[in-house]
């Protein structure tokens, strides 16, 4: 059973369907496969629905009833009013006489969480759920919590010494990381649809933020600037054919947020009471204008108030094998941070990686209640 949903798994992975989840389906009569397909594209066939037209293609029309179908997300009983190209799954698999369904998860869209279960089950199809489930959460992890939060995913990418220092005591910072992690960045970059700096780094650093990789896409570019500092020759506004986002306060000039915009710019303004950017009204615009996932640079300040805020979700933290030092030499995040040791932000899930001189430490926010 697990071997048939881990293949599914695979399906699904080949390609991201956004804003649509991946899934992956495997259609299986006795211990063969008679089908597979996945979720190719938004306003495509579901995975479901590929699964049984590839039956029909190796001569298994007549297998599909009766059969059992591996799927990595609960099968849809809705029809989204934006699309309605692609027709819910469960009368089709109905329709086939599909006798027996695997699911490795719900479907976190209150539309359809339980009720295509249900709807299964109405029609004495035989349901099962849970098997191969983490691997499926963590398949979907961007689009399970843009649909629970409304927020997208973040993810925090930091490059540190051994000794947690970004940069000098002087402020450089090329190059911390080797070369292979350099590059795992950009692809971060490409896997992710923004990605999001501070006013800081701009002035610090003036990046370009994009994919420098061949074959790689350039993500929406994402800054936090509070008071519009940002200057208009800057290279970050220097590509007018890809979307910059400024988030600011409310204490900015609104002479230059017109300059911004005729550069291209759009300008959120989501402010606090104290004029600095209200970053979780700033995520939830960001949500609203089909961001889904975020590579989150920094610098310091901004990851700071970022995990203050609770709203990193996962840390990509590389580290090198060097030693730093000085105390006027910076640490990753600022911010807040914990009173107490007890306090501390813990990772769960933490996975070691070697990139050629680096280690890359991943692992997700645990929040404490």
């Amino acid at each position: 059973m697990n071997e048939f949903m881990r293949m599914a798994l695979s399906l699904a992975n080949r390609m991201d369907p956004s804003p649509n989840p991946k899934v992956g389906a495997v259609l299986v009569k006795g211990d063969e496969i008679i089908g597979e397909g996945f979720h190719k594209k938004a306003g495509m066939p579901h995975a479901e629905i590929e699964a049984m037209m590839d039956a029909k293609r190796r001569g298994h029309e007549k297998d599909i009833q009766g059969s059992t179908l591996y799927v990595t997300l609960e099968p849809c009983v809705h029809t989204n009013k934006s699309n309605k190209r692609t027709p819910p799954c469960v009368p089709a698999i109905v329709k086939a006489g599909i006798k027996r369904v695997i699911c490795a998860m719900k479907d976190p869209n209150p539309k359809v969480s339980g009720r295509g279960i249900e709807a299964l089950e109405k029609a004495d199809i035989q349901v099962k759920i849970g098997i191969c489930e983490d691997d499926a959460i963590a398949l979907n992890e961007v689009y399970i919590k843009q649909m629970i939060t409304g927020l997208p995913f973040v993810t925090m990418k930091v490059a540190t010494s051994l000794d947690g220092k970004i940069a000098t005591r002087t402020g450089d910072s090329k190059w911390i990381s080797c070369e292979g992690s350099r590059e795992r960045v950009q692809e971060m970059r490409n896997n992710h649809d923004g990605v999001m700096v501070g006013i800081g780094t701009i002035l610090k650093d003036n990046p370009r933020l994009t994919c420098r990789m061949k074959g790689y896409r350039d993500p929406i570019r994402i800054i936090v600037d509070s008071r519009l500092r940002i200057p208009p020759n800057v290279n970050v506004l220097k590509r007018p054919n890809k979307m910059v986002i400024i988030g600011c306060g409310s204490q900015f000039d609104k002479t230059k947020k017109n300059i911004l915009e005729k550069l291209g710019a759009r300008v959120f303004v989501a402010p606090q009471d104290d004029g600095e950017v209200d970053l979780v009204k700033f995520m939830k615009q960001l949500s609203d204008s089909g961001i889904r996932s975020i590579l989150l640079e920094g610098g310091s300040a901004l990851d700071g108030a970022m995990v203050d805020a609770r709203l990193v979700d996962k840390f990509a933290i590389f580290v090198a094998p060097k030693i730093i030092g000085g105390k006027d030499a910076k640490g990753p995040i600022s911010g807040i941070g914990a009173g107490l040791v007890t306090d501390a932000l813990l990772l769960k899930k933490l996975k070691v990686e070697q990139i050629g001189t680096d280690y890359l430490f991943e692992g997700y926010a645990d929040y404490k209640k």
